[in-house]
């Protein structure tokens, strides 16, 4: 993933996360209200980075232009659903992140009560390419006892 230009092809292995925003409250427990009359939710992160961003000045150091987890604030939604610090998100309720400004990044982020987002978080095998079969891609080699279990149902 170092080094990913924008809007080039990119092949990874992919996280489905589901965040459901709690409700933000006041001070007094009281659900906050904006002005438009709809109820303001918190998903427990901070995200820095998008295509607009200049990625060689980010204190932390990411390689390239994505849309990056900054901050998991403690016990929240993001922290509940397995969110972490650095994961990179591909994208948000369908939205490609990819190839997204930071502002519209947090829009997306802002606009739903639930977030179905895929990320990609280092560490995760990569994915690598298997000769001789259809299927571009394997994430991880098959047993001899699984490959027996195939033939006998061929």
């Amino acid at each position: 993933m170092a080094g990913h230009t924008a809007g080039d092809p990119l092949e990874c292995y992919s996280i489905p996360i589901v965040l459901e925003k709690e409700q933000d409250r006041d001070d007094h427990g009281s659900p906050i209200v904006l002005p438009d009359g709809k109820q303001k939710f918190r998903c427990g992160f901070r995200i820095g980075g998008g295509i607009d961003q200049d990625n060689t000045k980010s204190p932390q150091g990411y390689p390239d232009k994505g849309v990056y987890v900054t901050h998991i604030h403690e016990g929240g939604p993001a922290a509940q659903c397995g969110l972490q610090v650095h994961d990179k998100i591909l994208q948000v309720n369908g939205h490609d992140f990819t190839v997204v400004t930071h502002r519209k990044a947090v829009e997306y982020i802002q606009r739903k009560p639930v977030l179905q987002m895929l990320v990609y978080r280092k560490g995760v095998p990569q994915l690598g390419k298997v000769e001789g079969q259809h299927t571009q891609f394997q994430a991880y080699p098959q047993s001899h006892d699984f490959k027996m279990q195939q033939q006998q149902y061929a």
